[in-house]
């Protein structure tokens, strides 16, 4: 990447920083900081992370080790688990149980501000000023009340990872821009005995990802603040949004049993099928290029792949340069030993954010490494990053637990024929009304 490209893509990052501010048994032993748990102790900090396949989970195992080597009479005891098993159950259960690991995986929005209610996380901005300032506004998305509690490692956009020898093969000369489009490439990619689109509908979370884009492109940015900060979902484009997706659920865009589909995990997961040349496309965030990487043969990222983000929708009030996306971030638990700021503060180094970008993992958060990606899908990621008018959180993240599930819930069931798109939008305001 040229020298103009690379500082292209650090404005777009503090561009977009900002847009994303205005959206919206594991416990370590205790212990003094220092090298040695200043007292002497030996102090063990367990970390939970969600790198499970591609090459990150050696990239950890490698700050682990460093991180150790630098600090005598610390081990780091890092363990990877399946995103949705580390979001939705782990962690969860752990900090309720009052026994949760040292580091862990955060998630910005309602998680965050229910963690932070409960007591459950530490506050960093006395611990680690300098770290938290080499993100920028990219950091806002895991502060309460102008507190920071977790560091964000990664942030990107979601899009679609597309194989571009199948699109040739079927005839498609360049990537869709507008649902249409997209539309007539589903039609031409069927027509080819091809599989269009691969989805994961067995973890939920990706079919939901499918009404997220339908309500970003058909919303305004206005209704999408008021659904956020208010929990008002009247608008009428989100029911709309539903009957999109009922609409393009009808031409039959993905595979047969999507329903029971795992996304990430196994050549038979939704990314396995792209990875494998078994489908055409994947609607999926950032991290993706390292999954189908790590499901690829010989573990490397294919070079059929390409990117493209999600069309705008013509005709409809929504943003057509609106994206919708999140980041990945760490955060200490309320008592875990003032060593876990310390690793943190190291994964959170340029040396390491710029091994984490070369790794084709992810586009990091401090700008310093973002001339480090080598993977040209990334680099096209970072751009559409850049070029994004604004950057919605994930709306499941945005909503918080209670909606978030609801909502889901409302879309898997559209998916599979037991909802429809009233359902879907009924759902959240009986879920946000128990709030």
């Amino acid at each position: 990447m040229n020298t103009r490209s690379r500082m292209r893509l650090v404005a777009g990052f503090a561009a977009t920083g900002l847009a994303i501010g205005a959206l919206a048994g594991c416990a370590g032993s205790t212990g003094d900081s220092g090298e040695n748990g200043g007292d002497g102790e030996d102090v063990t900090l367990t970390w939970w992370h969600n790198a499970t396949s591609g090459p990150l989970p050696a990239v950890w195992e490698e700050v682990a080790a460093e991180f150790e080597e630098a600090h005598p009479g610390v081990t780091v005891e890092q363990t990877g688990y399946q995103n949705e098993e580390l979001q939705r159950t782990l962690i969860p259960n752990a900090l309720a149980a009052g026994d949760p690991p040292d580091l862990f995986q955060v998630w910005p929005g309602g998680e965050l501000r229910d963690q932070v209610e409960n007591g459950y996380l530490m506050p960093l901005d006395d611990e680690i000023s300098d770290t938290i300032e080499s993100v920028g506004a990219t950091v806002n998305p895991w502060q309460v009340d102008g507190a920071t509690y977790g560091v964000p490692f990664t942030f990107g956009i979601e899009g679609f990872w597309y194989n571009t020898e199948l699109f040739e093969q079927a005839g498609i000369d360049e990537a869709p821009t507008t649902l249409d489009e997209l539309v007539d490439a589903v039609g031409a990619l069927r027509d080819a005995g091809i599989t269009p689109i691969a989805v994961g509908a067995g973890d939920k979370w990706p079919a939901a990802h499918w009404w997220y884009q339908f309500a970003l492109h058909s919303c305004s940015p206005e209704a999408l603040q008021t659904a956020e900060t208010e929990f008002d979902f009247s608008d009428p484009c989100f029911v709309e949004a539903g009957e999109q997706l009922e609409e393009f659920l009808g031409i039959e865009p993905f595979q047969e049993g999507f329903l029971g589909t795992p996304a990430q995990t196994g050549a038979g997961s939704s990314a396995g099928l792209v990875a494998n040349g078994q489908a055409a496309m994947e609607l999926m965030g950032h991290w993706n290029a390292g999954t189908i990487g790590g499901l690829t043969p010989d573990q490397k990222v294919p070079e059929f792949l390409g990117w493209f983000p999600f069309p705008g929708i013509e005709g409809s009030a929504g943003d057509p340069t609106a994206s919708l996306g999140g980041g990945d971030g760490f955060g200490c638990s309320a008592d875990a030993p003032p060593e876990c700021a310390e690793l943190l503060a190291y994964i959170m180094s340029e040396d390491v954010q710029a091994r984490f970008a070369a790794s084709g993992s992810g586009i990091p958060t401090v700008p310093a490494a973002v001339g480090s990606l080598e993977d040209p899908n990334l680099v096209m990621v970072a751009e559409g990053l850049a070029a994004s008018s604004f950057v919605q959180l994930w709306l499941d993240t945005a909503y918080g637990t209670t909606v978030g599930n609801a909502m889901n819930e409302g879309i898997v069931n559209l998916f599979g024929g037991a909802g429809t798109a009233d359902d879907i939008v009924t759902k959240m305001e009986d879920a946000a009304a128990t709030l």
